[in-house]
C-alpha cells in the first residue's frame, strides 16, 4: 500500500494524521495519529503499526484491504473517449498528465493485432475512470428534414460511451 492510499483510508476512519515525517533510515514515512499511534508507510508497499492503540488501528486497516467489498486500489489510469476535435483530446491530455494521472488514448496506445472492440476491451478493463469528449464533429440531419441540420457527437463517441457507463457505473 502506497502512502497516499494510507493517508485516505485513515481518513475515511475516525484517525486524524497530527504528524508526517520521513522515517530515519529513509525507506518510508512516518504518520502519527491523533490516537497516540504511529503508522510507518515503507516505500516497498508494506506498513507497521505501533502504539497505544495500535491493535485497532491494525485490524482496521486490515479489513479495509482484505475484504473485497472494501476500498480497491484506485488507479492513476482515465480512459479518454474522444472524436474528431485533436486540439480537445490534446489539451485534456495534457490537463491529465499535469495531474499526474494516465490517460489512455486509443490511437495512442499499441493494438498488437487486436481490433478496435478487442482493444477497447482491454484497455478499459483496468482503468476506474473515464472522460468522455463529446464534441461537434458530425453533421446530423432529422429523416425527411435536411434543412434542419444538427452537429452531433461521433458514433463512435456514443458506443464507447455507453461501454464506460456500463462498466463504470
Amino acid at each position: 500500500m502506497d502512502l497516499e492510499t494510507m493517508r485516505e483510508l485513515l481518513g475515511q476512519g475516525r484517525y486524524v494524521i497530527v504528524e508526517e515525517k520521513r522515517l530515519p533510515n529513509g525507506s518510508g514515512t512516518q504518520l502519527r495519529l491523533d490516537c497516540q499511534t504511529m503508522v510507518n508507510v515503507y516505500d516497498k508497499g508494506t506498513y507497521n503499526v505501533q502504539g497505544k492503540n495500535s491493535e485497532e488501528v491494525r485490524e482496521y486497516l486490515e479489513g479495509c484491504t482484505a475484504t473485497t467489498s472494501g476500498r480497491k486500489e484506485v488507479s492513476k489510469e482515465i480512459f479518454v473517449v474522444y472524436g474528431r476535435d485533436k486540439t480537445a483530446k490534446d489539451q485534456l491530455a495534457g490537463l491529465l498528465r499535469k495531474w499526474k494521472l494516465e490517460p489512455l488514448i486509443l490511437d495512442e496506445l499499441p493494438s498488437e493485432g487486436r481490433t478496435i472492440i478487442e482493444q477497447l476491451e482491454h484497455y478499459t478493463s483496468k482503468p476506474q475512470y473515464a472522460i468522455v469528449l463529446a464534441t461537434p464533429d458530425d453533421e446530423g440531419y432529422r429523416a425527411n428534414q435536411t434543412d434542419k441540420k444538427a452537429f452531433r457527437a461521433r458514433q463512435n463517441v456514443v458506443l464507447e460511451l455507453g461501454m464506460m457507463l456500463a462498466k463504470l457505473g
